[in-house]
């Protein structure tokens, strides 16, 4: 008996796997692009520390500026005060001193500042101008009454546009600009109308001379006679 060779039979198709996808539904997936939803980055802790720390340094920048200001404020408001204080004794003690001051100005006024009253008089005046003390009041000064006293008016002055000081009765004095004692003096006001130069005289014509008397006038008659 002869055998008949067997004939290697072969499927056409494996059956695919379970769970298995074909070949082009895999080719679709990677044709595919899945779009995902951007991720917000979160702050670090150490940023937040960071900042947290930038926000204390402005407020501590801002305190110690606002305390620097307020004690250059308080400085100079004590400087003032102190120069202030400075001033109100100088003028308590000087203010008596302006009498005797007085004096020694009529002294010498009159020629009466010699000998060793009159070194005594000038080193005074260099010590209380060296405190600050100063005098002020002359004659030709334009009327302030921050400064004068008007004890009177003594009419008006042609050669003056305003008020002015004519007569220094007593000097003024001052300490900075605080005043010790305004100057005391006598005022002139500027003219009230219209000043008009004064025309000047007309030149007299001179005299013509006499002619001489023909004879038988009355002055030829008294020559005659006179000789």
């Amino acid at each position: 008996m002869t055998d008949t060779p067997r004939e290697d039979v072969t499927s056409e198709e494996e059956p695919a796997q379970a769970g298995s996808f074909p070949d082009s539904a895999a080719e679709m997936a990677n044709e595919t692009e899945v779009e995902e939803e951007p991720v917000m980055a979160q702050p670090s802790v150490e940023e937040d520390d960071l900042t947290e720390l930038e926000l204390r340094l402005a407020e501590r920048t801002a305190d110690l500026q606002r305390v620097q200001a307020e004690y250059l404020n308080y400085k100079r408001r004590v400087d003032r005060d102190r120069e202030l204080v400075k001033q109100n004794a100088t003028y308590v003690a000087l203010a008596p001193i302006t009498e005797v001051m007085d004096t020694i100005d009529l002294a010498r006024e009159h020629g009466e500042l010699e000998g060793g009253f009159k070194a005594v008089a000038e080193q005074l005046e260099r010590i209380l101008a060296g405190v600050g003390l100063v005098k002020f009041g002359a004659v030709g000064d334009p009327f302030d009454p921050m400064f004068h006293q008007a004890l009177s008016h003594i009419g008006e002055d042609p050669d003056v546009t305003v008020t002015t000081c004519k007569v220094i009765a007593k000097a003024g004095y001052r300490i900075g600009d605080r005043v010790v004692r305004a100057a005391q003096v006598l005022v002139v006001d500027p003219p009230t109308g219209p000043t008009e130069p004064a025309e000047p005289a007309e030149p007299a014509e001179p005299a013509e001379p006499a002619e001489p008397a023909e004879p038988g006038e009355p002055g030829a008659a008294d020559d005659e006679t006179n000789e």
